[in-house]
C-alpha cells in the first residue's frame, strides 16, 4: 500500500508552532520506518484547516483520486481537517475505495464502519474545538474592547504589552508614523512620495519589510492613532496613548477625500486660480491672458453671470492692502508680546475656567453614553441606531478630551497661539514690497478662508485672531484702553501706541472661536 505523508501547521500562533512541521516530519518518518510504510509523496502546509481551500490538501486529494496512492500518513485527524467539507471528502474517499487506509501515530483507525465512525467523531471534535475557540476569542475581544484595549497585534507605531494586554508607543517608529500623517495633511505629498520618504527614514514592518503604498494608505485611515478603536463599524474609546490628534487625522481624511475626485489638468499656471469663487454665482474664478495682461474672471459654468474681468495687477493691489491692514510694526509686535507675558497669571486662571467647563461637557457626554447603553439593553433602539449614536458621542468625547489636554498640558497654549498671530502679522510687512505672488498667496491662506471676488472687489473671511486685528484697527495709532497702573506715566507712554484693545479681543476669540 502506498501512502502520502501530510503535515500541517496553522498560521495562527506561528511563534508557538515554530517547530511544528519539522517535528511532525521526524515523528512520521520514524513511524513509517517502524511500520514499514511506503511513502510515495509528501506535502507540508502552513495554513489553517478551519476553512476549505488548502492548496496542498487539494493536491493530495487529486493524487488519491488518480490512484497514485491509496493511504494517508498524518500526525492526527485534526491535521487533515477542522471543517465539515474537508472531513467529508476524506470519509467519502474511504466509502468509494479511493482511500483505503489512514495512519496516525496518535490515533487509532481501521477502515471499518466502526473506524469511520470514530474518524467522524475525531473530525467533529476538531471542528468543535475551532468553533469553540472562535467564540472564546470573540468573547475575549469584546471584553478587551469594552476596556479600551486593542484586541490584536499592535499596528505600526505601537508595541504589544503582554503584562497589561494593551499596546504601548514604539518610541522609534511612532515619530515616523506621526510624520507620515503631517506630510499627507499638508497636501503637498502623495502616498507614493510618503512611502519613499519613510523608506529612507528606515520605517519597516515588524518583519523588517519595506512598507507598501497600500500599507501606508491603511495606516493613514486607521483611527487607532488618535485613540479610537474601530471594530466591525463600531468605535470604542481606547486607553492607550495616541500618536496624533483627532484634528490631524481629520485633516488627512479631508485631503484623501479631495484627492479621490477627478481633477482636470491645468493648461496654465496662474498665481491665484483656485483661490477665489464668484461672489454672485459661486462658480470658480479662472484666469486667462489677453494682450499681454492676465485677467481673472468667473467661469460662468452654472449660469450667466455679469461679473466683470479684473486685471492681475489691480487684484494684487487689493491683496496688498489687506496685508497692510493686518501687518504691524516691530515696535507694536515687541510691545504686544511684552504685554502678553505680563498677563500669564490671568490667562492661566481663564484657562482653568475653560478646563472646568470642558470637564463638565465630558461628563455629560459620558452620561449620554450610559443612557444610550441602557436603551440598547432595554431594546428601545436597534443595534444599527445604537452604533451610529454611540460613534457620534465617542467622537465628540475624544474631541473634548483633546481640548482638555491642550489647555492642561501646554501651560501657555492660548498664549502661544496669540504670539504666533502677532509674529506673523509683523512678518507681513515684508510682503508689501514683494512681487512674489506665491508668498502672498500662502499668507492669504494663513489669515483667511472663503475667498470671493464680487464687483471687482476681493473679499474673504478672516481666521481666528486676524479678524480681531482687522476689525479693531480704525486707524494707524491704536490706543491702550486698560492699564493696571494708570498713574505710572512711564508705563503708559511705553505702550501708548500698542494695540492692546485688539489684543484682548484676540485673546477672547482664541479661547472661544
Amino acid at each position: 500500500m502506498k501512502y502520502i505523508l501530510y503535515v500541517r501547521k496553522s498560521t495562527e500562533g506561528e511563534e508557538r508552532q515554530a517547530l511544528s512541521i519539522e517535528s511532525q516530519i521526524i515523528e512520521l518518518k520514524e513511524f513509517a520506518t517502524k511500520e514499514k510504510l511506503e511513502i510515495v509523496a509528501s506535502f507540508q502546509e502552513a495554513k489553517t484547516a478551519k476553512e476549505p481551500g488548502r492548496t496542498k490538501f487539494a493536491e493530495m486529494i487529486n493524487l488519491l483520486e488518480s490512484g497514485v496512492a491509496d493511504g494517508i500518513l498524518a500526525w492526527h485527524p485534526d491535521r487533515l481537517a477542522r471543517n465539515s467539507i474537508d472531513g467529508g471528502k476524506i470519509v467519502y474517499l474511504l466509502d468509494i475505495g479511493k482511500l483505503k487506509d489512514l495512519k496516525f501515530p496518535s490515533f487509532w483507525f481501521d477502515n471499518t464502519p466502526q473506524g469511520k465512525f470514530m474518524l467522524n467523531i475525531a473530525f467533529g471534535q476538531s471542528k468543535y474545538y475551532v468553533d469553540n475557540l472562535s467564540e472564546n476569542i470573540k468573547r475575549g475581544n469584546r471584553q478587551k474592547l469594552r476596556k479600551g484595549l486593542w484586541p490584536s497585534f499592535a499596528p505600526i507605531g505601537y508595541l504589544n504589552n503582554h503584562q497589561t494586554k494593551g499596546i504601548d508607543i514604539d518610541k522609534e517608529k511612532a515619530p515616523l508614523v506621526k510624520k507620515a500623517f503631517e506630510l499627507y495633511a499638508s497636501g503637498e505629498q502623495t502616498l507614493k512620495s510618503i512611502t519613499k520618504i519613510l523608506q529612507k527614514l528606515g520605517l519597516r514592518s515588524y518583519r523588517h519589510n519595506i512598507l507598501s503604498i497600500s500599507c501606508i494608505h491603511r495606516m493613514l485611515n486607521n483611527p487607532i492613532y488618535y485613540g479610537i478603536i474601530k471594530f466591525k463599524d463600531e468605535i470604542y474609546p481606547a486607553v492607550h496613548e495616541p500618536i496624533i490628534s483627532q484634528k490631524l487625522f481629520n485633516q488627512v481624511q479631508s485631503v484623501m477625500n479631495n484627492r479621490g475626485k477627478k481633477k482636470r489638468k491645468k493648461l496654465h499656471n496662474y498665481s491665484f486660480t483656485g483661490l477665489m469663487k464668484c461672489g454672485t454665482c459661486d462658480c470658480s474664478i479662472t484666469a486667462e491672458k489677453q494682450k499681454g495682461y492676465i485677467y481673472y474672471r468667473c467661469t460662468k459654468k452654472k449660469s450667466t453671470c455679469d461679473e466683470k474681468y479684473i486685471r492681475e495687477e489691480l487684484l494684487v493691489e487689493q491683496l496688498k492692502e489687506i496685508i497692510k491692514k493686518v501687518s504691524i510694526s516691530k515696535e507694536y509686535k515687541d510691545n504686544m508680546l511684552n504685554e502678553l507675558d505680563s498677563q500669564i497669571d490671568e490667562l492661566k486662571s481663564e484657562d482653568e475656567i475653560i478646563i472646568n467647563k470642558l470637564n463638565i461637557k465630558k461628563i455629560q457626554l459620558e452620561n449620554k453614553l450610559d443612557k444610550l447603553l441602557d436603551m440598547k439593553i432595554d431594546n428601545l433602539i436597534d443595534n444599527e441606531e445604537y452604533a451610529q449614536k454611540k460613534n457620534l458621542l465617542i467622537t465628540k468625547k475624544i474631541s473634548v478630551s483633546e481640548e482638555i489636554i491642550d489647555f492642561s498640558s501646554l501651560e501657555n497654549n492660548r498664549l502661544e497661539r496669540m504670539k504666533k498671530v502677532i509674529i506673523r502679522s509683523c512678518q507681513a510687512k515684508k510682503l508689501l514690497d514683494s512681487n512674489n505672488y506665491s508668498e502672498i498667496l500662502s499668507f492669504l491662506k494663513d489669515i483667511g478662508s472663503n475667498f470671493i471676488l464680487k464687483g471687482k472687489k476681493f473679499r474673504f473671511k478672516a481666521k481666528i485672531g486676524y479678524s480681531a486685528i482687522l476689525n479693531s484697527r480704525p486707524n494707524s495709532n491704536w490706543r491702550r484702553v486698560r492699564d493696571s497702573n494708570p498713574r505710572n506715566p512711564q508705563r503708559l507712554n511705553s505702550f501708548q501706541d500698542c494695540p492692546i484693545q485688539p489684543l484682548w479681543q484676540l485673546s477672547k476669540i482664541l479661547i472661544f472661536p
